[in-house]
């Protein structure tokens, strides 16, 4: 790894932590909620990519840790979505 694309990670780490944040602080913002998975999505196949098909890097803790963050996030927000979606049914049938 060279210095650039140490940074490009780092800068792309920092994004999507900035993304998460602001999803935990408007939950309840459909667009935030879905670039939020969709971040999770894409540190999901960046590290299976990494270890099963270009082969840089091993499968050790270091690795598995954020593809367990990221399973696990996926998971609970994919359940979490059934609950943004009843709660906006809701909303909409008390408006009316």
């Amino acid at each position: 790894v060279n210095g650039l694309q140490a940074r490009t990670f780092g800068v792309w780490t920092l994004l999507a932590s900035v993304i998460r944040c602001l999803c935990a602080i408007d939950i309840r913002n459909r667009t935030l909620y879905y670039i939020t998975l969709f971040t999770f999505f894409l540190a999901l196949i960046h590290f299976l990519s990494e270890v099963f098909i270009y082969h840089t890097a091993a499968l050790t803790i270091g690795v598995m840790a954020p593809l367990m963050v990221a399973s696990f996030s996926i998971l609970g927000m994919l359940i979490g979505l059934q609950y943004l979606e009843v709660e906006e049914l809701s909303q909409n049938k008390k408006k009316n």
